[in-house]
């Protein structure tokens, strides 16, 4: 594994959309930005840190997300989120997020993600199926 250190940042911006909703994702009736949505734009922001940064046959997966969804966000409004490497243990890589639409500060999280070889995780899945 490469030498991985802490301060790569990364920001991803998305618009929201009908799918990104709670009422689409089923957690919740509300018509606005969901949960699982903010989530995987705080994960995006997080692999988007990561680009360029490990060796060919390494990636990351994630791990855990301690998230907080402070506000809600109503369709067509730009969101976006920023992660920020705060710590590396080993293969585990500790990032610190925070997304935002056009007015305020929407959501908060803790993310861990996992370096691993590509070839041999997608090799163990494998092995589930059979």
């Amino acid at each position: 594994m490469s030498e991985l250190l802490p301060g790569l940042i990364a920001e991803h911006e998305h618009t929201v959309t009908e799918t990104d909703t709670a009422s689409h994702w089923g957690s919740g009736g509300v018509h606005v930005f969901s949960t699982p949505a903010l989530v995987g734009l705080m994960e995006s922001a997080a692999v988007i840190a990561l680009r360029g940064a490990l060796p060919s046959g390494q990636t990351t997966v994630g791990g855990h997300i301690d998230v907080r969804h402070l506000a809600a966000t109503p369709v067509g409004m730009k969101v976006r989120g920023r992660a920020e490497l705060t710590a590396v243990d080993g293969r585990r890589l500790t990032f610190k997020i925070q997304a935002w639409d056009e007015v305020e500060l929407i959501g908060e999280a803790e993310h861990h993600r996992f370096v691993i070889d590509e070839a041999r995780f997608l090799a163990k899945v494998e092995t589930k199926g059979k």
